[in-house]
């Protein structure tokens, strides 16, 4: 679960009308059997856990459209669908909503074509926009090109120089789709206060992260989490353990809910079900009295909270059960690895 900070609101590229939005979490990781021998007592990977929250922002590739504006547009008349990139205008790529409106100022309302990928495919579409009270050619639609927010730092690979973090993929709360990745990085970011988790009412990591100041760069938004690679040596840490795979029975989580700190928490694997496919590889349950007390359970943030047991990185936090915060579910770190590679 990946929390938004007030202030970093509209401090990504556009202004009000593309709205900046709460990710939330979702997606299957990609299959296991990619990542073979892993575990094996000769050749398993040694990783960092890191749990420590970053601050992150992602820009898309091409524009996603988040909402249409009713009536007869000319979005809906050309065919366009909430859910779309647009990655071409008249021949131009994309690359930002202003630089994408500039394109629309340019052609007037002369018909061009619009170069769109939806549910994998790509498609030529031909819009003619129109001119508002104000003057402005549009095509009646909301887009979107950037996210950013907070989350947590799984794991850091110190043979690689790799991170993972999240658990889970940054998606449009507007669209519920995968944010197309064009490129993005991690920045410091430091716990200032929390909401707590109530049945029916999802808690938060309240806090601020640098906008201007880069710790890694991101190459890849996946549906079992982001990955990139660390530029300075902030958050590398030390003490690599072996990754692991789960079993039910007492781990334990590592998560920054307060401040710069980052602490183990105890918590419980429920079950185990490798072949969920959708980040929940496991049922967890938080036992630390602790750590509810501060943040009831699992909060927005804490996705990426790497799970440690038996001297093993095992996986990390993904989903927090809405009517029940001291329980939710985690996604294995073999999957991670698998959408890593």
């Amino acid at each position: 679960m990946y929390e938004v900070p007030k202030h970093a609101r509209g401090l990504l590229r556009g202004g009000a009308a593309f709205l900046l939005a709460l990710l939330l979490c979702a997606g299957a990781p990609a299959k296991a059997a990619e990542v073979k021998g892993v575990f094996s007592d000769e050749t398993a990977r040694m990783l960092v856990p890191v749990g420590h929250t970053v601050g992150i922002k992602l820009f898309s590739r091409g524009v996603v459209v988040v909402k249409l504006t009713d009536g007869g547009t000319p979005a809906r008349t050309c065919g366009l669908r909430t859910g779309d990139v647009i990655e071409e205008c008249g021949g131009a790529a994309v690359t930002s909503t202003e630089q994408f409106q500039a394109l629309l100022q340019e052609n007037g309302e002369s018909e061009t074509d619009l170069q769109v990928r939806r549910n994998g495919g790509s498609m030529t579409l031909s819009v003619a926009p129109s001119r508002n009270d104000q003057g402005v050619y549009c095509i009646g639609a909301w887009i979107r090109d950037s996210m950013a927010g907070i989350g947590t730092m799984t794991f850091y690979d110190p043979a690689t120089g790799v991170f993972g973090a999240l658990g889970h993929g940054i998606t449009d709360t507007d669209t519920a789709l995968l944010m197309p990745f064009s490129n993005g990085s991690v920045l410091p970011s430091t716990v200032k206060a929390v909401k707590r988790g109530e049945s029916g009412a999802a808690g938060e990591l309240r806090g601020d992260f640098d906008l201007t100041r880069d710790l890694g760069q991101l190459y890849a938004n996946t549906s079992a989490g982001i990955f990139g690679t660390l530029d300075t040596e902030g958050l590398r840490g030390d003490g690599a353990i072996p990754a692991g795979q789960p079993k039910t029975g007492r781990a334990v989580i590592r998560s920054n809910v307060q401040g710069d700190q980052v602490a183990e928490y105890d918590i419980e694997i429920l079950k185990v079900a490798p072949d969920a496919r959708d980040g929940r590889d496991m049922v967890i349950s938080v036992t630390d009295p602790e750590l509810i007390a501060v943040t009831g359970g699992i909060v927005q943030g804490m996705s990426g909270s790497p799970i440690l047991q038996n001297g093993k990185l095992v996986g990390a936090v993904t989903h927090v059960l809405l009517n029940e915060p001291t329980k939710g579910y985690g996604i294995s770190i073999e999957n991670m690895l698998s959408a890593a590679e």
